[in-house]
This record gives C-alpha cells, structure tokens and sequence, in this order.
C-alpha cells in the first residue's frame, strides 16, 4: 500500500513560524468530486516528489466565486471572492497553484481589482517550471508513443493563452501528440463553462460535450488529456455517451505523469 502524503494546511505552516513555497488552490471539483479527486492526488504525488514546500487552506477554502459570476449573480461573486482574499491576505499568500482553470482565470484576472493580487500559475505551467528546474523528471512510461490527443480548457487556453505548458508535458511523456481539427485558438468548449456545469443544457440537436467527444475521436485517440476537471467529467460522459468507455482513457496531464513515474 501506497504511504500517505501529508498535506499540511497554511494554518499549521504559520503555526510552525513557516512560509510554504507555493498555496494549492484545490477548487470544489477537486475537493469533492470524486474523479477530480483523483487528480488532486496525482498533482499532491507531484509536487511531493518535487520536494516542493505546499500548503492548502484546507476548510478555509471557499468556491472562488466562478460559477456565481458566469451566471449573473455579480454580488454572490463578490462576496465569495472578498471572502476569498481576506483569508489568502490574511496569510500574506503570493503564489497560488491550482489544477482548474475556472480558478485559474478567477483568481488571476478577477480578484485583483478587489485587493487579491497574487501570481497565480496553473498545475501544468507549474510542473512544466519544476521540469525546467531540475525538480522533477519526466519521461515515457506507461504512455510512450501512445496516440493522445489534448483537450484545451477555455479558461487555460482562449481566456490566458496557455496553448503550450500541458503539450510540452505530454511531448516529454514520449507520446503521439494528435490535434483535434478545433484546437488552441479555435479550440471548441466542452460544454461546461458559464455555470452549465450544474444545470441540464438547455433544447437543441445535440449536446456540446458530444459534439467535442466526437471531434476528439476523430483523432482516434488512447487517451484523451485534459487539464481541468470539468473538461474531465464532460469529455468522460462523452465516451461514454459514443460507447467508446474501455477504448479511450480520460485523464488529467497531472494524472498521466504520475502514472508515468509509477507513484
């Protein structure tokens, strides 16, 4: 059996006298869906073999406010975010890491103009830094020279124009790196921003989750990488969905280089 990671929170750093390195933001995906759990482990095995100094806010961690704001209700978003920012403030953070980019983008671009200036990175930027630094190592494994086509997050890619940190990680796993005919730029949503994460889509000929499955399949693809756990969860109902469950794998780029170092 595996050895538990102790992931300490920013209260007991500070009791300690200590500062960590870097703040994991977790999100809601990832602390309480079980599938982005996984990738929350996976990014933890990381940095913990990176020897990385991290904290989380642990129950201190409130909804950055995302789905509120991208639904209408600006005042809801503006009371999670302050919240937010008294706590992170608070601690003096600086650097946050975070494996969603709906917290990402939230944190980055929104919570400065409330008091919340931070460098903010997402778990692929951040490991493609470690990589660069000699921290951590990554090679082959398990997925070498399997087809895998990528998946980009709006919020990572059209919002911040990070296009290139998740395909350099893949390229260092050794795989076939496929494209999708909408990709980067024109990449195509996967049906769960703007809030539609938690509400049925509404009437139309077909889903958009579907639509992307199936522009995904086209690449025919072992495994189709992600970057965000909401991605996740539509690009795995799916394949679902096409019938392709046990075909094609759906995994974080955090999860296939922990599985590639065998941790």
């Amino acid at each position: 059996m595996a050895e538990a990671i102790k992931v300490p929170t920013m209260a007991e750093f500070m009791a300690a006298g200590k500062k960590p390195e870097v703040l994991f933001w977790v999100g809601c995906a990832g602390s309480f869906d079980d599938r982005a759990k996984k990738i929350t482990k996976a990014f933890v095995k990381l940095l913990s073999k990176a020897n990385v100094e991290f904290a989380v806010l642990g129950t201190e961690e409130s909804c950055t406010g995302d789905p509120a704001k991208r639904s209408g209700n600006e005042f809801l978003f503006q009371m999670q975010a302050v919240t937010n920012i008294e706590v992170l403030n608070g601690y003096e953070i600086k650097k946050i890491v975070t494996a969603c980019p709906h917290c990402f983008n939230t944190i980055k671009n929104e919570y400065p103009v409330l008091g919340g200036d931070y460098e903010v990175m997402h778990h692929t930027q951040f490991l493609k830094s470690l990589l660069e630094e000699g921290k951590l190592k990554v090679e082959g494994g398990k997925f070498k020279g399997k087809r895998i086509t990528f998946h980009d997050p709006c919020y990572l890619g059209r919002a911040n124009q990070e296009y290139e940190a998740p395909r350099d990680l893949l390229r260092k796993l050794e795989v076939e790196l496929v494209e999708m005919r909408k990709c980067k730029t024109n990449g195509l949503c996967c049906g769960a921003g703007g809030g539609q994460m938690f509400k049925e889509p509404e009437k139309g000929n077909k889903d958009v989750n579907i639509l992307r499955t199936e522009q995904a399949i086209e690449t025919k693809p072992e495994v189709i990488a992600a970057g965000c756990p909401f991605c996740n969860t539509m690009m795995t109902d799916g394949v679902k969905g096409k019938n392709k469950e046990g075909q094609i794998e759906v995994l974080d780029v955090a999860e296939m280089i922990a599985e590639a170092e065998d941790l």
